[in-house]
């Protein structure tokens, strides 16, 4: 039987292009088109790929050794003009490394399955952006 949860962000307007985004929790972060140095949402959307895949990467392996490099670049393409803006081709590069030795070796012997695992199963942004999960846009 599946386990559901409910998840929710609030996005409040500042000005034209300024956005923030708060969890129930109080977290938030600005961001938009008009917000100099801030992330845009299509930013947010490639950090929130990675960040979720990182997560389940540094669960996997932290606990055989502290990573001495742990980053990840993310490409995509954007396509617009006549067809609907969209992303494709989304590739998650990820750069760790680990100390010399037994523990270091056990941490890197772990970072393809740690990958598999959130491209297959446990990262819910890539799983979601994957499987095109419906999103409706309303008036409240």
């Amino acid at each position: 039987m599946d386990e559901v949860t409910t998840k929710n962000v609030t996005l409040t307007r500042e000005a034209e292009g300024v956005y923030v985004a708060r969890n129930p929790d109080g977290a938030e972060i600005r961001f938009g088109y008009n917000v100099e140095g801030a992330l845009s949402a299509v930013d947010l959307l490639l950090v929130a790929i990675a960040g979720c895949s990182a997560t389940d990467l540094d669960m996997m392996t932290s606990r055989r050794a502290e990573p001495t490099k742990f980053e990840a670049n993310v490409t995509a393409e954007k396509v617009g003009g006549s067809a609907p803006a969209i992303l494709r081709d989304i590739d998650v590069a990820f750069d760790v490394a680990f100390p010399e030795g037994a523990d270091g070796d056990k941490a890197r012997a772990r970072v393809a399955a740690a990958l598999k695992a959130a491209e297959e199963k446990t990262c819910t942004v890539s799983r979601t952006v994957a499987h095109g999960a419906e999103v409706t846009l309303r008036e409240a």
